[in-house]
């Protein structure tokens, strides 16, 4: 099972994580004869500052912002596009956002666990859900073209108790 669970709900270098990022999304343009152009590298990077997701609009805003200057909605939606199809990012459909993906070079589940609180989103890629999901389509004929899964709930940084709450409890 490979997943970030860990990783988003802790305290942690974001920087890391988007240097990481970055370095496999050139990579795999390398690989995929694609290219990484500034917009759609601007866009990876504000989708790894946190590991909460961004809709298209709140894109456009924070990007206007860090380039000082109008962007398009259709260069948004045309930056995600890319990073959808190299699989550098995903949609997250109940929230009409997207998010980073931690697993970019590896076929995996798409399950989303998706925090009520704070608004994190930990993915999880577990072979043996991928494995349910293909019995269930083989069983009744259907093609199974693409998956999402997401859970709603609270991580376990929000589900922690507070120090004034175990105080309180004495």
């Amino acid at each position: 099972m490979l997943t970030n669970s860990r990783l988003v709900h802790q305290f942690h270098d974001h920087d890391r994580c988007i240097n990481a990022a970055l370095a496999s999304a050139y990579s795999l343009c390398a690989e995929k004869n694609a290219r990484m152009t500034a917009t759609r590298e601007s866009v990876l990077r504000l989708l790894w500052q946190s590991h909460q997701p961004l809709g298209a609009y709140q894109l456009q805003d924070q990007l206007s912002r860090l380039l000082n200057k109008p962007v398009a909605p259709a260069t948004i939606y045309r930056a995600v596009d890319f990073l959808l199809g190299l699989g550098l990012i995903h949609r997250i459909a109940s929230l009409n956002a997207f998010i980073s993906c931690p697993f970019p070079n590896s076929e995996h589940s798409n399950l989303f666990m998706i925090c009520n609180e704070c608004g994190c989103v930990a993915e999880v890629a577990d072979a043996s859900l991928n494995t349910l999901l293909q019995t269930a389509c083989d069983k009744t004929s259907f093609e199974l073209q693409s998956q999402n899964v997401e859970l709603f709930g609270v991580c376990p940084q929000c589900s922690a108790p507070t120090i004034n709450e175990d105080i309180s409890h004495v």
